[in-house]
């Protein structure tokens, strides 16, 4: 698949040949997840850690969303062989950002109200498990470290009983969904497969609103992917290029739908750009060592490869790698010419 930055790939039978991976926000089936004895083994301190999907399970959250709030900074997990690992006091801010959010207060606002706090007390990072959260409508005041009532970041001030006003609910009710709201309904729409179009509808909705919001066209991308549309897919890959031209996800997840439309040349460049950004993504190498083998590159496609088994040994597609390396090999073996026949 591509990076949702979801999985899709292509193997060595007709049937893998449907594989790619795209890369947008919120999935990322091609991460290894780590046996518990290896991790507990290689590294003691993450023995009372858990993996992204053992706190989706655990909260009753969509990976998605997890990793969103990841590239947020709100909850910053520990990295060990391209695995997320959280502690217990990334469980108690998760479930913290998870409160705050079902009361319709925006992740990125509530991103913005701990940067503010951090500016206003000190510069330092506060870890949101440090923090007393109290939402007030969409606003969010903070309970710094130490302090005994809550700061409203926004305002600059401490908050009081009768600072809070009580908004009319005929207001609340004429205010329209803001683009953070339409992307988290998105988000819960894309984890199920019959509900991709509602998931469409919301993105267009955030890029309507928020037109430089790239999550949003990589996401909206990624969702037309697994619903066969190409050429949408295509189009929201390079509008997301557009806004950044040096990220290695939309780039990657352009490459990979061109690829699949048979642009093999320009799936190419733009998986080399990744590649460039990402130098570490066994992922890029994959495709990039697909592309080149539907043109012809042989040398080039035996390079990606080699590169994907060095950066992921014991990944998902290793054992393909490997197939494809002993193909070349024996092929490279049995094509020694022999000119002339001895004579008998």
């Amino acid at each position: 698949m591509l990076m949702v930055i979801g999985a899709a790939w292509e193997g060595l039978s007709a049937a893998a040949d449907t594989y790619r991976k795209l890369a947008h926000t919120r999935i990322d089936n091609g991460c290894i997840i780590v046996p518990e004895r290896r991790r507990n083994a290689g590294d003691p301190g993450l023995a009372d850690r858990y993996t992204r999907s053992e706190v989706a399970r655990i909260l009753g959250l969509e990976t998605g969303r997890i990793r969103y709030w990841e590239r947020l900074r709100l909850v910053r997990p520990a990295a060990r062989w391209g695995e997320r690992f959280y502690n217990f006091g990334d469980l108690v801010a998760l479930r913290s950002i998870q409160r705050i959010t079902l009361n319709r207060v925006p992740a990125r606002r509530l991103r913005r109200a701990v940067a503010l706090i951090e500016q206003q007390f000190g510069g330092a990072a506060l870890p949101l498990q440090d923090l007393r959260l109290v939402e007030l409508g969409r606003d969010v005041l903070v309970v710094p470290p130490g302090a005994d009532r809550p700061f409203n970041p926004f305002l600059q001030q401490w908050a009081f009983p009768f600072d809070i006003p009580e908004r009319p609910a005929k207001l609340h009710a004429m205010a329209g969904p803001t683009p953070e709201e339409f992307f988290e309904t998105a988000l819960s729409c894309e984890t199920k497969q019959d509900m991709l179009p509602q998931a469409i509808e919301n993105y267009q909705r955030v890029v309507e609103l928020a037109p430089d919001w790239i999550e949003a066209h990589i996401n909206l991308g990624v969702a037309y992917y697994q619903l066969g549309q190409l050429s949408d897919a295509r189009d929201a890959f390079v509008a997301a290029v557009a806004l950044d031209p040096l990220s290695g996800i939309s780039r990657y997840n352009l490459g990979c739908t061109l690829e699949e439309m048979g642009e093999y040349d320009e799936a190419i460049e733009h998986l080399r750009r990744a590649a460039r950004a990402m130098p570490g993504h066994a992922d890029v190498h994959f495709n990039l060592a697909l592309a080149y083998e539907k043109r012809g590159e042989r040398r080039a496609a035996r390079d990606h490869w080699t590169l994907y088994l060095r950066h992921a040994p014991n990944g998902t597609w290793a054992e393909q790698a490997r197939a494809r390396l002993r193909r070349y090999s024996s092929r490279g073996k049995n094509a020694t010419p022999i000119p002339f026949r001895r004579p008998s």
